[in-house]
Parts: structure tokens; sequence; C-alpha cells
């Protein structure tokens, strides 16, 4: 079987991260995310791993050394991975997609909720520090940050869609749809 991977594309807390794990456990993927190298450097000197600061690095980052600097990286990242499926979660500007589509059976995976889902979920969860003391006007202003803004653009480009609005096996049901019939192309 010719690896899989996919690309998962969507607003703050609307499954992304769910969508991932399902697939791990599962189908045994591995995945990689644009955050993690974010998060590396942030932990490695001592700054807080807040929604803010990984925006703060993400934008140093690609302003010093190329906007799809984090997308050469993780592509070669997942092309890397001795897997049957890789996942990438976190997939947000069009530089993204330009690195992630030269790879062989690569899928964009639109996963959408709604906002005041999405909010519940950022609130409980508490991701990043100080994710659970947000308002919802807050949590949408997130959506118009630098490293949320271009989402709906990429999200328009996804082959396959995921309505995360009902409940985990709804969800699963979906996945497991997709998949089947990715393997059997």
């Amino acid at each position: 079987m010719a690896k899989i991977i996919f690309g998962l594309v969507g607003g703050l807390a609307s499954g992304k991260e769910e969508t991932k794990k399902y697939l791990v456990s599962k189908y045994n993927a591995q995945d990689c995310r644009f955050s993690t190298s974010l998060r590396d450097v942030l932990n490695r000197v001592v700054v807080p791993v807040t929604r803010e600061n990984l925006q703060k690095i993400s934008t140093i980052l690609r302003a010093n050394f190329g906007e799809d600097l984090l997308a050469k990286a993780i592509a070669n990242d997942a092309s890397k991975l001795d897997a049957d499926i890789v996942v990438i979660d976190g997939v947000r500007r069009p530089t993204d997609i330009e690195h992630l589509n030269k790879l062989p059976n690569f899928y964009l995976i639109r996963i959408d909720a709604d906002s005041k889902i999405r909010y519940e979920r950022n609130v409980s969860r508490n991701e990043n520090e100080g994710d659970n003391k947000k308002t919802f006007e807050e949590f949408i202003n997130d959506h118009n940050s630098e490293a949320d803004s271009l989402i709906p653009v990429v999200m328009e480009q996804a082959k396959y869609s995921i309505d995360n609005n009902g409940t985990f096996e709804e969800l699963y049901k979906q996945i497991d749809m997709m998949v089947e019939k990715l393997l059997q192309k």
C-alpha cells in the first residue's frame, strides 16, 4: 500500500486533534504537527507556550527564513515517516499546500464545526496557557490573527470535508468512510 498523507485544516478547536488521535489509534498513523517545532523553541528558551507566543515565533521565523519555512520542514518530516498513513495537523497557509501537494497521495481534509461548539471545546481543553479564560469574543478575534486569517482560503482547497458538530461516533464514522474510500484508490 502506498503511503497516504492527510493534511488537516480547520478553525481553532474544530476537531483536528481528535481526528489525528483517531487515525493514530485505529490506523496506526504517524503524525506531524506544524506547531511542534514552534513549541520546542518556546520551551527551549523558557517562554510560555501561549497562542500569542506561538504566533510571534512563527512570524519571526517565517519573516527571517521564508514564508514556506515550516511547510518545507513538515513536508520533509512527513515524507520520511515510515507509516501507511501520516497525519499533518495545523495546515493553515497557502504556502503549506504548495509543498504538501508535491507529496504523493496527499489529501487535504477540511474539518468544520460551529463556532460556539469550538469555543466550548477550546475553553475546556485549555491546550495553550490562558485558553480557559478567554471570552467568546476573544476566541472569535483569534480567527483574525495573522496565523489563522488564511485558514478559510486553505479550507476551500480541501478535497474532503468532515462535519464535526456531532458525537465522537459520528466523527469516527466519517473518518472511517474517508479512509476506506482512499484505500480503495
